[in-house]
Order: structure tokens, then sequence, then C-alpha cells
């Protein structure tokens, strides 16, 4: 497997384990050290036991929305891979970028950050002028 593939591997790892509400695949996903989250709306979090805590509310709360993600893109550079990708989560879409390291072999995810995406009025289709200048 090449690291691309492994890297989306590990995305959809970590969004399975979002979908599934499965803390144990969430925690085996994230790093031991020098891990950062940014939910929307929330303060930035640094520290594992902080970031899993975080999904650990969100996980446990029997609201909590479905969530996909689509689009994924990656970018590789030796042990560092990001991937940028829209989350859906109910009617909300979201810019995320989730931030890998490889440690021992293996991709584990060091930075998550999403940011709900502005939608941006179209521009009105202006009807073409009867007038030559």
């Amino acid at each position: 497997m090449n690291d691309k593939t492994a890297v989306l591997a590990a995305n959809a790892a970590f969004y399975h384990a979002f979908s599934t509400a499965d803390l144990a695949a969430m925690g085996a996903i994230w790093a031991d050290e020098d891990v950062s989250c940014i939910h929307p709306g929330w303060p930035v979090l640094v520290g594992r036991q902080s970031v899993l805590e975080s999904y650990h509310k969100i996980l446990s709360n029997p609201i909590q929305e479905r969530i996909e993600h689509r689009n994924d893109m990656v970018l590789v550079s030796q042990d560092d891979a990001r991937v940028f990708c829209i989350e859906i989560v109910g009617a909300m879409a979201l810019a995320a970028t989730n931030w890998f390291k490889r440690v021992d072999g293996a991709w584990r995810l060091v930075h998550h950050q999403a940011s709900p995406l502005a939608t941006l009025p179209q521009k009105p289709e202006v009807p073409p002028s009867a007038r030559l200048n």
C-alpha cells in the first residue's frame, strides 16, 4: 500500500469511528503526543486527553447528527500528511483538515480542524444587451 492510500485509509478509519461512535477506535487513531483539535465553535484543544474527552462528549450525545466526508484530497510529505475534505454533519457543510504523522510505521492523527463553509450568493445572470457598445 502506498502512502497516499494508507493515509486515505487512516482518514476513513477516523470518520468510521466517528460515525459509529466507537471511542476505542477513535482513541487508536490519534497519536499519543503533540495532538490538537479545533471543532467548529470550540476553543483550541491541545493534548491527547483534552482531544479525546471532546470526542467522548460528542460521541456520547444521543442526538449527534451523522457525519460523512467527501472530496478527500491528500498531500504527503515524508512522515507528514494532510487530508482536506468536506464534512457533512446534518445539513451543515464543513471544510476539514486532518493532519497525520507516521508514528512507528502507522499514520496517526495529530490535528483535526473543521470550519463551516460559507455559502456564497451566486452572481445574477445579466441578460445580454441589444446594444453593441
